[in-house]
């Protein structure tokens, strides 16, 4: 009689789990904690057991030639200055390389990630060999390396389609991410003159952030609340408009739809950078639209478009009006083609106005289709770095300031990374803006119908 069974529905069922394989497993499956791929080795399984055993070797060396002191060195991010030593021969001073934090931050951090990758596979490997040796109680075969590599091919697709993505979003997406949130817990800046060597100081950047006393806390609220009214009136105007517009071309009475149409897809085929570059010059204080009005006599000096607070800040909304209408009339367009026509019906037979039926009928079957569109063109709006940075760079900025008036947190961010070096506060800001973005998403969604009821409309 067998002592374990493979099946789920079966009473002595034992799962596939390295707590069992540890606990319950012979002497060979628990060997393979140690010397990995021995439980496959056991059972026959030579090309599987030696490539288990393979990884385990280059995981040892790779720790033994380098990964524990890159671990050993995180605490403290080197202490070795650059040296400079006066050569009487040559005339010149000689420099000694000295410890470099950033090296030994990301090599760090590396090499966790490759620990963490090791315990992955160990743990495969365990619940392998507990798997082997119940095969082998119950007197069944063992799956041969080519059945193995025919099932990733069949009932195991999925892992062989979405390994490579996985590894791409560990090494491109999180492994930086990891990186940049290191960054807002130490001192790494050129302000400091800590671009070679800094050290971690816990929340300091964090509380020097959020505390409205200090310059870059009373900076980072102001702009903070700009981004939010931005992000605001980007959204919820392109919509009305984007929906006014979509309203009086699909009317039954407007003539020569296409047309009207066609004029709104030639605005997108130009390309945004383009049409906001033009913008950008024509509203300069010496542009093409100042100068006009002054010679009209209109005006006597230039309009300060970019160069007044309340004037940039307006001006940035309306331009995003222009090259954001075009893509809501899109989207809405589709929407409203596929709206029941027996809804109608049946308000007209009801004796319902056009006022009653839009906002009994389509106003709510277009938020219902568009809530999630509207949360996701609501973030992309918060982190709409294009639009701002290349209409007005976030100017006017005051004097002693880092954040303008028109920046988001985006181009903010960008300002004290690439411009001035402050890389902690940079990454405290990055952090903070997804934090944001996660709640106003997370919160607004949750409360859409798309989301409390799935099944449809109506």
């Amino acid at each position: 009689m067998a002592l374990f069974k493979s099946n789920p529905n079966d009473e002595f069922y034992t799962p596939y789990t390295v707590w069992n394989a540890l606990t319950k497993g012979n002497w060979k499956t628990r060997l393979s904690a140690v010397i990995m791929g021995f439980g496959q080795l056991a059972g026959h399984r030579f090309i599987k057991g030696l490539m288990y055993l393979g990884v385990e070797a280059l995981y040892i060396y790779y720790m033994v030639s380098q990964g524990i002191a890159e671990i050993a060195a995180l605490p403290g991010l080197g202490e070795a200055e650059q040296g400079k030593v006066w050569n009487e021969a040559l005339g010149v001073y000689e420099y000694t390389a000295g410890d470099n934090s950033v090296k030994i931050l990301l090599f760090g951090i590396v090499a966790l990630f490759v620990t963490a990758g090791f315990i992955v596979i160990w743990r495969a490997n365990m619940k392998g060999a507990w798997k082997a040796q119940v095969l082998q109680e119950q007197g069944k075969p063992l799956p041969t390396f080519r059945q193995d590599i025919a099932r990733l091919f069949d009932t195991d697709i999925q892992k062989t389609l979405l390994t490579l993505p996985v590894l791409g979003i560990l090494i491109f997406t999180i492994l930086p991410l990891v990186f940049m949130i290191s960054m807002a817990f130490t001192n790494y800046s050129k302000v400091g003159q800590h671009l070679v060597l800094f050290d971690w100081v816990g929340l300091k950047n964090f509380g020097e952030v959020l505390n409205f006393g200090s310059d870059i806390g009373s900076q980072f609220w102001s702009v903070l609340g700009w981004t939010l009214i931005w992000a605001f009136f980007a959204t919820f105007l392109n919509y009305i408009f984007g929906m006014i517009l979509a309203l009086a071309i699909n009317r039954k009475g407007t003539r020569g739809k296409a047309f009207w149409r066609f004029c709104f897809v030639l605005s997108i085929a130009v390309p945004q950078f383009v049409s906001l570059m033009v913008l950008r010059s024509v509203l300069q204080p010496q542009g093409a639209v100042n100068v006009i009005l002054q010679n009209l006599g209109w005006i006597d000096q230039s309009l300060p478009f970019f160069t007044n607070a309340t004037w940039a800040r307006v001006t940035v909304i309306v331009i995003n009006l222009w090259v954001g209408i075009p893509y809501t009339l899109l989207d809405l367009t589709g929407i409203l083609q596929n709206i029941p026509g027996e809804l109608y019906e049946s308000a007209r037979i009801d004796g319902a106005s056009t006022v009653t039926t839009f906002f009994k009928i389509t106003l709510p079957y277009m938020l219902f289709v568009t809530a999630p569109n509207l949360i996701v063109t609501f973030t992309n709006n918060i982190n709409n770095f294009n639009v701002i940075y290349l209409l007005s760079e976030g100017n006017p900025t005051p004097v002693g300031h880092t954040a303008g008036k028109t920046d988001l947190l985006v181009t903010w961010l960008y300002k004290l990374t690439i411009d001035r070096q402050e890389y902690n506060i940079g990454a405290v800001i990055g952090i903070l803006t997804f934090v944001v973005l996660a709640i106003v998403s997370l919160v607004t969604y949750r409360s859409t119908g798309s989301y409390k009821n799935e099944e449809g409309f109506m």
